[in-house]
């Protein structure tokens, strides 16, 4: 599903309101100040914050409704305690946003600026980033990005539980992208299947990093433990397509009543063991336990720790399907054009006798033109005969320059051709943020050009959208194993058009991520077509080769995207 509600603040929970954590629950019955009073499987509690916004009454925008002169409002994705979310345009970059807008009067639209100010700061790409923060017009409004190419989680949930693989990614990422968060001072506080979102690619980015929470008016005394429960509940539902409470949410079915809180590989079958514990792990504080001796996780720094420490989950092996063997068809068969067989013995279909060949040409004119063909087709290959020997004759006649006759078959003349080199390895080049296609690099080096590293699709600008982590562009790094001499390149692309340069590090370099550690240019930085294919003057020594791409073709009128179907080193 595209993301239909990227600006949303939030989606409608299932069922009313639902609590992300407990300690949340805990605020409802303790009454506590202006915290957000919710209550798993109990209607939200109106406190006096959130009555003084519903007397402020909702904003009186419409699609077609312009802030700054810039941002088209064009559809209202949520309304609700006195703000409104829409999706909208921008005008000056020609690219869809997400826009907040509240009254600048709201009691929440001071916090709501601080907190959007704060997480634009952070600048980390895992995020939905912040774009503008402005009071304008007795109006306060937030502008960040919008992903049309992403999915909610909660879609990806409704077609059933994630991959062991997938949910390994899912919370490997979001714990440490919110550790990242909560090292800079900003917490989430409504992480939930409606707030974290999977591009195409396979990465997942968060959405309303703090400005949700001052949306919402939420605040709670311990802010770290609330999210890393919310990521182990985000978790929980990965593995077992279940809301980890006795309420259903978020278009999930909560667990029996009664039954507590039980460990994901006991709700369903074939759960991985090692991320049922980690969820568990991760949600102690409504009083589950671990079903092994470690440690509960209370903090999302401890969560990513915990997750690293686990051994890596591996995506799953393509599944094989071997081509089906020969078989002659029907009429090879001598049965094509006969009635099928309606059942008996005496309705048995018998194969025809196979056709004659035609008899040969008897006639003088047939046996003239015989002989004429033959003799054509001896003087044919009489004469392709002598032109391939005089050629061949001449190549050996040849010196090169600099050569005597007796260098020329010592063997060294074979690396112009060269030989294929094995590719131990292959990366995504990525050294200012996180990859986006990483588990599609292997399609560029398997041999199969029917297969290959594609990248994201980017608005507006060739050089990756213009973005501060990708302003060193992208491509591969491929890993020969051991330092060996590269005498030519042969790459297929995954479209013409793409600024490219193949670069080699020094040979030794281990394991290479900066550009500046790949000091040698194997080709210039050029145009490419959809091959291309360089012979080295003289071969060069190395074990890491990277195919740098700075520039990305359209795909559309203001869209870019590139990649690389397959990649040969000879040496």
């Amino acid at each position: 599903m595209a993301e239909r509600s990227t600006a949303a603040v939030d989606v409608a929970d299932s069922g009313g309101e639902e609590p992300l954590t407990a300690e949340a629950g805990k605020a409802t019955a303790d009454g506590a100040g202006t915290k957000e009073k919710v209550g798993k499987g109990t209607e939200a509690a109106v406190t006096e914050e959130v009555g003084a916004a519903a007397e402020a009454g909702p904003l009186e925008l419409h699609s077609g409704h312009k802030l700054a002169r810039r941002y088209r409002l064009e559809e209202c994705v949520t309304r609700l305690d006195g703000f409104s979310s829409w999706r909208a345009v921008d005008e000056k970059l020609r690219r869809a946003v997400g826009v907040h807008v509240l009254p600048a009067d709201h009691p929440r639209a001071r916090p709501v600026l601080a907190a959007a100010r704060s997480a634009a700061l952070l600048g980390d790409p895992r995020f939905v980033q912040v774009l503008d923060a402005v009071e304008e017009n007795d109006l306060v409004y937030v502008v960040h990005e919008w992903l049309p190419d992403a999915t909610e989680l909660t879609a990806v949930l409704a077609a059933g539980p994630l991959e062991p693989h997938d949910a390994y990614q899912l919370v490997s990422q979001v714990s440490q992208a919110m550790a990242a968060a909560h090292r800079e001072g900003l917490a989430h506080l409504r992480l939930n299947p409606g707030s974290v979102l999977r591009t195409e690619s396979g990465q997942y980015r968060i959405r309303g990093l703090a400005v949700m929470a001052a949306l919402r008016g939420i605040s709670v005394d311990h802010p770290q433990r609330t999210d890393t429960e919310a990521i182990g509940a985000l978790l929980y539902a990965a593995l077992t397509q279940r809301w980890p409470y006795d309420t259903d949410a978020y278009g999930l079915s909560g667990l029996p009543k009664g039954v507590g809180l039980i460990a994901p590989d006991q709700v369903r079958a074939g759960v991985h063991r090692g991320l049922s514990e980690l969820a568990m792990r991760a949600l102690v504080n409504d009083g589950a336990t671990a079903s092994r001796q470690d440690q509960p996780c209370t903090t999302p720094e401890e969560l990513a720790k915990a997750v690293a420490a686990m051994p890596r989950i591996r995506p799953p092996e393509p599944a094989y399907t071997p081509s089906p063997a020969y078989s002659r068809t029907t009429y090879q068969q001598g049965v094509y054009g006969q009635p099928p067989n309606r059942g008996g013995a005496a309705h048995t279909a018998r194969p025809a006798a196979p056709m004659p060949p035609p008899p040969p040409l008897q006639s003088r004119t047939g046996k003239a033109l015989k002989w004429t063909v033959s003799a054509l087709l001896i003087a044919a290959l009489g004469l392709g005969s002598w032109q391939l020997a005089d050629t061949l004759l001449k190549e050996e006649n040849k010196t090169d320059p600099g050569k005597s006759s007796s260098e020329k078959d010592d063997g060294k003349g074979d690396q112009l051709v060269g030989k294929p080199l094995d590719i131990s390895s292959a990366t995504e080049f990525s050294p200012l943020g996180p990859p986006f296609a990483a588990d599609k690099v292997n399609g560029a080096v398997d041999g199969d050009a029917a297969t290959a590293w594609v990248t994201k699709e980017f608005w507006n600008y060739p050089n990756f959208g213009n973005l501060p982590q990708r302003k060193q562009g992208s491509g591969i790094v491929v890993d020969l194993g051991s330092a060996k001499s590269v005498a030519s390149i042969d790459i297929d692309f995954y479209r013409a058009g793409q600024k490219v340069e193949v670069l080699a590090a020094d040979p030794s370099a281990s394991n290479p991520t900066s550009l500046s550690a790949f000091s040698k240019h194997l080709t210039d930085l050029k145009s490419s077509g959809k091959k291309l294919t360089t012979v080295l003057d003289k071969p060069v020594r190395t074990r890491y080769v990277l195919v740098h791409i700075t520039e990305l073709p359209a795909s559309t009128a203001d869209r870019y995207r590139g990649g690389i179907s397959e990649i040969k080193v000879k040496g």
